[in-house]
């Protein structure tokens, strides 16, 4: 099957997309207080804490369309759905960031966590999780293993994930406080989970705790999310990814944006420009940074004419190698990026699959996340595959249908005949496999996918996709190279280069708000800052409060 690119074919709703992508555009000036390089949602928040502060703000998106990687758009010519086509949950956006920047912008919670399905003697074991409704979930867990040892071991994990949590989730929008400070604020039961989840690789709690591979697999695959390792990886990066994906919101829960991501990207587009303090200028290519005593002068490419606008402050929503590169500082070399590993499928259907379970219908999996091939001892031997430099034999990867939670990115008339979205996100998939021949490596891993999802159904995938107005099944499928080409992630690398720890790592850090560069004046406000990755905001929002902290030191 081959790559779906979207199509000049629009509906009505994607009409007017397109003219929320022009508008805005006040004339350029040749001087800003703020240049912001990078219209994705980070850049976006920093722009809009920093008009309604009543500065002057340019944002520059290389994309015809503002979003990045919190697009919406309709994927498929010819049908009126509108995909979150890279990111599609969130967790991590904090309260007050929608709060003060007046967002009109709903998170709504799945009846199910997760369906986790597997073979053992030819057998179909499965686990339904269900949010809110821990008797049931007793229940399933005993019916799976025999006994409660594994659901009391994953309740004590929990508790160890929301002591440190609590200790985490506040200080992500503030300066940072070093390692010793923050564990020292904690009680004795949070040290042992700070131990636990912080100082250890992350292997000995799971394993302590849990026996079950199963239930090992579905609790790891929250430290494997877009990155390479495995549960004792010394390193402690499975620790880090474990860590951003269990603290969001306080509680960890994974909420579906009603009418999809874009949605996100709109009310912050109205925000920065009803302050009358933006300029939005779209297909603006940053060529170079010269970084001045004072100002700095941002030179960018646009309708094959070079343009030149001073700024006091630069932003870069960009990873810092691409900062390195605009600045013409000391580049990291190519081979030491830090690749990325997620590999992620659009669909639309035109029904749900059947499960060939005799327990659950496809309506109760697919509204939480389904796992597959993500058991303990399976994904280890993914891993090491893919290591090898080949393609994992059984892909692990989880599956979340938007739909089944909120229609409303579908037409009337594509509910009333019973259509829904798949989302697939595969692990295992790093980029050095796709940079010889993307085109036939991406096919044949899109296979790989397809037919482990096959294996739990009754219904190929298949024979549920939908078709588009070309006749073509609305599949799309994307590798950490094609992430790169399209959104600009270093190696497809989703948080811009290597995990960091969400607090100070040395003396230098203790009081900074983790968006800092070599240069006064420039900083990130993206996924490479320190606390930043995934759909949070949190980066562009410490990013315009060190502008503004800045901004009051000088006057």
């Amino acid at each position: 099957m081959r790559l779906i690119f979207y199509c000049c074919l629009a509906s009505s709703r994607e009409i007017k997309h397109a003219r929320f992508k022009r508008s805005g555009m006040n004339p350029l000036k040749s001087k800003y207080d703020v240049a912001i390089i990078g219209g994705g949602h980070n850049g976006l928040v920093a722009a809009c804490y920093l008009a309604k502060a009543g500065m002057s703000v340019l944002v520059l998106e290389r994309n015809d369309v503002l979003g990045g990687a919190t697009l919406s758009r309709q994927v498929f010519p010819g049908v009126d759905a509108r995909l979150s086509v890279y990111s599609y949950l969130v967790s991590l956006l904090p309260q007050k960031i929608i709060d003060d920047l007046d967002l009109k912008f709903q998170l709504r919670s799945r009846k199910t966590a997760s369906w986790t399905p597997s073979f053992h003697d030819g057998r179909l074991r499965e686990l339904l999780i269900q949010n809110n409704s821990s008797s049931a979930n007793r229940e399933a867990f005993a019916e799976l293993t025999g006994s409660d040892k594994d659901y009391e071991g994953y309740l004590k994990l929990q508790e160890l994930e929301e002591s440190v949590t609590k200790a985490i989730w506040p200080g992500l929008i503030s300066p940072m406080v070093s390692r010793e400070e923050l564990r020292s604020r904690l009680d004795k039961d949070t040290r042992i989970a700070w131990q636990a989840l912080i100082e250890e690789p992350l292997g000995d709690v799971i394993e302590q705790h849990i026996s079950d591979d199963l239930i090992r697999g579905l609790v790891f695959t929250d430290g494997r999310i877009g990155v390479s390792t495995y549960p004792h990886d010394p390193s402690l990066l499975q620790n880090k990814s474990f860590l951003y994906h269990i603290i969001g919101g306080g509680t960890g829960e994974w909420k579906v944006p009603v009418g999809g991501m874009g949605v996100l990207v709109e009310q912050l587009h109205k925000v920065a420009h009803a302050t009358g303090n933006t300029t939005f200028q779209t297909n603006a290519k940053v060529i170079r940074i010269d970084n001045g005593a004072r100002d700095s002068t941002v030179t960018f490419e646009h309708d094959e004419k070079e343009h030149q606008v001073d700024a006091r402050f630069v932003l870069c929503n960009a990873s810092a190698h691409v900062l390195n590169q605009l600045t013409e500082e000391k580049s990291v070399p190519s081979d030491k990026v830090v690749e990325g590993a997620g590999f992620k499928i659009n669909m639309l259907l035109k029904k749900l699959p059947k499960l060939l379970s005799d327990r659950h219908t496809a309506e109760d999996a697919f509204a939480g996340t389904v796992h597959i091939a993500e058991g303990y001892q399976q994904m280890m031997t993914s891993y090491q595959e893919s290591m090898k430099g080949n393609i994992p034999t059984r892909p692990p990867g989880e599956i979340y249908c938007h739909t089944l939670t909120d229609d409303s990115i579908l037409s009337h008339d594509l509910n009333q005949r019973g259509y829904h979205t798949l989302t697939f996100f595969g692990l295992d998939m790093p980029y050095r496999l796709f940079e010889k021949d993307n085109d036939r490596v991406r096919d044949e891993v899109l296979s790989r996918y397809l037919t482990g999802i096959n294996q739990f159904l009754r219904d190929p995938i298949e024979d549920c996709l939908a078709s588009d107005g070309n006749g073509d099944p609305c599949v799309e499928a994307m590798s950490a190279f094609d992430l790169e080409q399209k959104v600009h992630l270093p190696k497809g690398n989703i948080f811009h280069g290597g995990l960091s720890w969400p607090f100070a790592e040395s003396d230098e850090e203790v009081g900074q708000w983790g968006v800092e560069t070599k240069n006064p004046n420039i900083f990130l406000c993206g996924s490479a800052a320190k606390r930043g990755g995934a759909v949070s905001g949190i980066p562009g929002h410490n990013a315009a409060m060190k502008v503004m902290e800045l901004s009051k030191n000088n006057r």
